[in-house]
C-alpha cells in the first residue's frame, strides 16, 4: 500500500487560505477579525511550523506559548478558532492525526471580573446621578440602554425614525459598526435581534424633545464625521459607579442589569429573550441561570406553602 502524502505547507499559510475559503463573506466582520487576529498570532508563535509537523506535542507547545501571555478563557477561544481549520485539514487528508485531541488548556490567572449587573437600588442610584440636559449626551445613552437592554451597537444605530411614539416602542433593525474607521450601519447580530422594544412613556417624551429637528436617517448618538468608541461610555460609567460606591459595570452590564431585574419581577424567560433579541430562550437561560435557579427556589416555597393550605 503506497504511503499517503501529507502536506508540508506552512501551517499559518494554510490557515490564511482556509479563512479566505470558508470564512470570508460567511461570518460577521467582528468574527472575521477574530480569525485574522488568530492568524497573526499563529505567524508570530509558529512561523516555521509545517502541517506535516503538527502532532499532539507541537500543538500543545503552541497552546502553551500562547497561554504565557493570555488568560485561560482566551487560550480556550484561541484553541477553538485554530481547531476548526485543523479539523478540515484532517478531513482533507493533509494531516494524519488530530493534534488537538486531549489538548490541555492553560493560561495566566484571570483578572478580577467586573460585576455583571446592579441590583434595583444600585441602578436607581446610578440613574438619579445622570446629567440629562436638553441635548443628546452619553448620559442619555446610559439611560436608554438601562431601560431597553439594547446592545451597544444597536443603541448607537438608533435614528429618529426608529422611535414609534404612537406605539411607545423603539424599532431595532440594524446596528452601527463603530469599529470601522468611518463607521456605518450593519445588520443586527442575528434575525431575532430585529425587534420592537416597548419603552415607558416618560422616556419616549424625553427622546421626542431631544431628536426634534435632527436628521431622520442619521444615528442620534453619532456626531457626523466623528468616530465613537465603546471605551468612552464605559469609562464614564465606571466613573459614576466609583463616585456612587456601587459595583463597577460596563455598558453591556446595563443590558444584563435590565434583563436580571425583569426576571426578578416575574417576567417570563421567553419575553425577556424576545426583548433582548436572543436567538432562542436557551441563550437567556444559560446567561441568567443563577437568577432562574433562585426564582425556582422561591417558586418551590410558594408551591409548598400552597400545598400545605390544602385540606
Amino acid at each position: 500500500m503506497p504511503k499517503r502524502y501529507y502536506s508540508k505547507r506552512l501551517f499559518y499559510k494554510y490557515y490564511a487560505s482556509w479563512i479566505k475559503l470558508y470564512k470570508e463573506q460567511a461570518v460577521r466582520p467582528v468574527t472575521l477579525n477574530k480569525y485574522y487576529l488568530t492568524l497573526r498570532q499563529l505567524q508570530e508563535l509558529a512561523p516555521d511550523l509545517h502541517l506535516n509537523e503538527l502532532n499532539r506535542q507541537s500543538y500543545q507547545q503552541l497552546l502553551n506559548d500562547y497561554a504565557k501571555t493570555h488568560e485561560k478563557q482566551t487560550t480556550l477561544d484561541f484553541h477553538h478558532l485554530v481547531k476548526a481549520a485543523i479539523v478540515d485539514a484532517l478531513d482533507d487528508g493533509l494531516i494524519e492525526h488530530d493534534p488537538t485531541r486531549r489538548a490541555i488548556i492553560k493560561g495566566r490567572k484571570a483578572h478580577p471580573k467586573k460585576s455583571k449587573f446592579l441590583n434595583l437600588y444600585e441602578l436607581q442610584l446610578l440613574l438619579r446621578h445622570l446629567n440629562l440636559p436638553n441635548e443628546i449626551n452619553w448620559d442619555w445613552f446610559i439611560l436608554l440602554v438601562a431601560k431597553t437592554g439594547l446592545r451597544f451597537a444597536e443603541a448607537l444605530a438608533l435614528t429618529p425614525e426608529d422611535f414609534d411614539f404612537e406605539k411607545q416602542a423603539i424599532i431595532v433593525n440594524k446596528s452601527w459598526n463603530y469599529k470601522d474607521l468611518k463607521g456605518h450601519f450593519q445588520p443586527t447580530k442575528n434575525p431575532s435581534s430585529n425587534r420592537s422594544v416597548m419603552v415607558d412613556w416618560q422616556l419616549m417624551n424625553q427622546i421626542k424633545t431631544l431628536i426634534d429637528g435632527k436628521d431622520e436617517h442619521w444615528p442620534i448618538f453619532v456626531p457626523k464625521g466623528k468616530r465613537v468608541f465603546n471605551s468612552t461610555t464605559n469609562k464614564l460609567l465606571e466613573k459614576y459607579c466609583t463616585q456612587l460606591g456601587i459595583p463597577v459595570i460596563s455598558i453591556h452590564g446595563l443590558r444584563h442589569t435590565h434583563a436580571s431585574l425583569l426576571l426578578y419581577e416575574g417576567v417570563s424567560v421567553a419575553s425577556v429573550a424576545k426583548r433582548l433579541g436572543h436567538a432562542n430562550t436557551t441563550t437567556t437561560q444559560m446567561t441568567y441561570l443563577h437568577i432562574i435557579k433562585e426564582l425556582e427556589n422561591k417558586d418551590n416555597d410558594k408551591i409548598l406553602h400552597h400545598l400545605s393550605q390544602l385540606r
